[in-house]
C-alpha cells in the first residue's frame, strides 16, 4: 500500500497509509480499518489523528451551482501520541456508518455521479495534514435494494445520481445533503410524467421514500412537480411486492395531479393550489406537494479555494435500469478544493 507522507510538515515527516477491512459496507453498519503510523526523521507529538466520510454535495450559490466536498461524519481514531523516529503504529477503527448516508453501488456497479470515501486527518503541534483518502462503496439496505430493482422492473431507466445541499420537509433529515436517483418514466407512465427523481432518508427502524414526479404538461397546461412521500420499515424489504407498490405510487401521483389540475392548469374545486394533505400512515399512501415543496435548498456562499463482503448479486444493471448509465467515477479529481467542513 503507497504510504503518503505527511508533506504539511515538511521534510522527514511521518508518513500515513490507511487501511479499509472492507471497503464495501451499507447504512447502519461499522467500517472497519486501521491507520498506520510510520515516524520520520526526528520525533513528533500527534495532537490527534480523526477519520472522516467524505463525499461530494452540489450547492447551489448566489450565482450559479458548484460542488463541494463535504466530509458528513469523523470519528477519533487517536490523540496525544508522541510518535518517535522511525517508529511504526498500527491504531485500529470502526466508524459507524450514518444511516442516511447515500447509496454509491449496487449490484456490482457504481451509480454514475456518485463518489464517497474515507478522509484520515492528522495533527501535529496545531498543523493539520489531510494524508490519506480512501475510497469507499455503500451498498443499499434491503428495502432500498427492493425499490431499486422495482424501477427496473417496471421499465424506468437510470438518468443519474447526485447528492443536493438542503432537506426534504417533513421528513427527520440528520445529514445536510439528500440523495437523488433520477429516472427516465418508463413507458406505461410517459403520458403524464417525463422523469422520477427518488429519495430515501433512512434511520434505524425504516426509511422515507420520497419520489418527485416531473409532470409532462398539455397543451393548454404548463409541466409541474410534484412528490409523494411514504415510509416503509426495514423489516417488510421480503413482505411487500415492490414492483406493484412502486406501480401504486406512480400511478397515485398521476392520479392526484390530475384531480388537483383540472381545465386550464387550475386546481380543482376545493383544492388550493400546493394542496398537501397529512401523510397517512403505510404503504400506497402519500403526502403530495406541488412545485417542489417538500424539498428545501439551503445556500451557501463558496469556502475556500476550491456488512462484511457484499455480494454482487444475482440481477444485471439491464434488469435494473441501469444499462449504459452507471460508470465509474474518478474519486474526487480535487479533494483539497472546495471543501466545507460539515460534520454530523
Amino acid at each position: 500500500m503507497f504510504k503518503k507522507m505527511l508533506g504539511a510538515f515538511g521534510v522527514g515527516a511521518p508518513s500515513v497509509d490507511t487501511v479499509l477491512s472492507n471497503p464495501n459496507t451499507r447504512p447502519g453498519l461499522l467500517l472497519g480499518g486501521q491507520v498506520n503510523l510510520t515516524g520520520g526523521s526526528h520525533d513528533v507529538e500527534i495532537d490527534h489523528i480523526t477519520v472522516g466520510l467524505v463525499t461530494r454535495v452540489e450547492v447551489d450559490g448566489a450565482e450559479e451551482g458548484y460542488d463541494a466536498i463535504v466530509e458528513f461524519h469523523r470519528v477519533q481514531v487517536a490523540g496525544g501520541l508522541h510518535l518517535r523516529e522511525g517508529q511504526q503504529l498500527a491504531l485500529p477503527f470502526q466508524v459507524p456508518v450514518p444511516w442516511e448516508t447515500p447509496v454509491t453501488d449496487l449490484y456490482g456497479q457504481h451509480l454514475h455521479g456518485m463518489t464517497m470515501g474515507l478522509r484520515t486527518e492528522v495533527a501535529i503541534r496545531g498543523a493539520v495534514d489531510k494524508g490519506d483518502l480512501d475510497p469507499v462503496f455503500v451498498h443499499p439496505l434491503p428495502v432500498q435494494e427492493r425499490v431499486l430493482d422495482a424501477f427496473g422492473r417496471l421499465g424506468f431507466q437510470f438518468k443519474g445520481a447526485d447528492l443536493e445541499r438542503g432537506h426534504v420537509s417533513g421528513v427527520h433529515q440528520m445529514l445536510p445533503f439528500y440523495q437523488e436517483i433520477e429516472y427516465y418514466a418508463a413507458p406505461q407512465y410517459a403520458h403524464g410524467i417525463n422523469e422520477v427523481e427518488l429519495t430515501f432518508v433512512a434511520n434505524e427502524h425504516g426509511m422515507d421514500i420520497v419520489l418527485e414526479f416531473d409532470k409532462r404538461g398539455g397543451l393548454f397546461t404548463g409541466g409541474h412537480d410534484s412528490l409523494g412521500r411514504y415510509h416503509a420499515a426495514h423489516a417488510d424489504a421480503d413482505g411487500v411486492d415492490w414492483a406493484a407498490q412502486v406501480d401504486t405510487w406512480v400511478r397515485q401521483a398521476l392520479d392526484q395531479y390530475q384531480n388537483l389540475h383540472v381545465g386550464h392548469g387550475q386546481p380543482a374545486y376545493g383544492a388550493p393550489a400546493g394542496y398537501s394533505p397529512p401523510p397517512p400512515p403505510g404503504y400506497g399512501h402519500a403526502a403530495y406537494g406541488h412545485d417542489g415543496h417538500y424539498k428545501e435548498e439551503h445556500h451557501h456562499e463558496r469556502h475556500g479555494p476550491g456488512m462484511g463482503a457484499v455480494a454482487a448479486g444475482v440481477v444485471g444493471g439491464a434488469a435494473l435500469g441501469f444499462a449504459g448509465g452507471m460508470v465509474a467515477d474518478e474519486l474526487f479529481d480535487s479533494s483539497d478544493e472546495d471543501e466545507e467542513g460539515d460534520e454530523e
